[in-house]
């Protein structure tokens, strides 16, 4: 809890110090800079959910760094809502992490509501950014996004960071539903029994 109830700018230095802890989660940073100067439908985008929040949970529960990280959530927003668009960055990314073990999971954000939608007959409206669909991503901790320019490190974090520091889950109700939550709540209980849960209902 180093970080909790400092200001942002002493949150955000302390935050990325443990983000750079994790090896993995920088090549996968490294590796997507370097992507996006070369693909113009790639610049908008952000690593986010559990990688982010697990490799502070982990820290701050002195636990291995990547300790029960099983994939790198890759988001971006891009205005072309082709299929075939969208599956040549997971191609691109597919061959650039091949040799790496990296599993990841590469959504454009532009396009998540045509696919949601026709397979769970809902009307969820479209996204405007990508920051907006992390703004929606089920609990405060797991809506922070980062990504590299320059070798800085960009963090989107519209809930701030004092949650994911006093390892407190709150639910973001956008979007998700309360079994969902639950779900959510009970698995990582058991790998980090630590966790503060706020209930849906709360």
């Amino acid at each position: 809890m180093e970080g909790f109830n400092r200001n942002i700018q002493e949150q955000l230095i302390i935050f990325e110090s443990i983000i750079r802890k994790n090896t993995k989660l920088m090549n996968v940073l490294n590796v997507l800079q370097e992507y996006a100067k070369t693909n113009s439908k790639f610049h908008d985008y952000y690593v986010g959910a559990g990688s982010v929040n697990q490799t502070v949970f982990n820290y701050l529960s002195n636990k291995e760094i990547d300790y029960g990280i099983k994939d790198f959530d890759i988001v971006y927003f891009d205005e072309d809502l082709s299929y075939e668009a969208e599956d040549k960055i997971i191609k691109d990314l597919d061959k650039l992490f091949k040799d790496k073990s990296i599993e990841f999971d590469v959504k454009n954000e532009a396009r998540v509501h045509i696919w949601y939608n026709e397979k769970y007959s809902d009307k969820r409206d479209p996204y405007t950014s990508v920051e907006d669909a992390i703004s929606k991503w089920g609990a405060t901790v797991t809506c922070i996004g980062v990504r590299l320019e320059n070798d800085k490190l960009i963090t989107y974090c519209p809930y701030g960071l004092n949650d994911i520091f006093s390892m407190t889950i709150r639910p973001i109700k956008a979007y998700f539903n309360k079994e969902n939550y639950d779900s959510r709540c009970e698995r990582w209980l058991k790998k980090w029994p630590n966790l503060n849960i706020i209930g849906w209902d709360d």
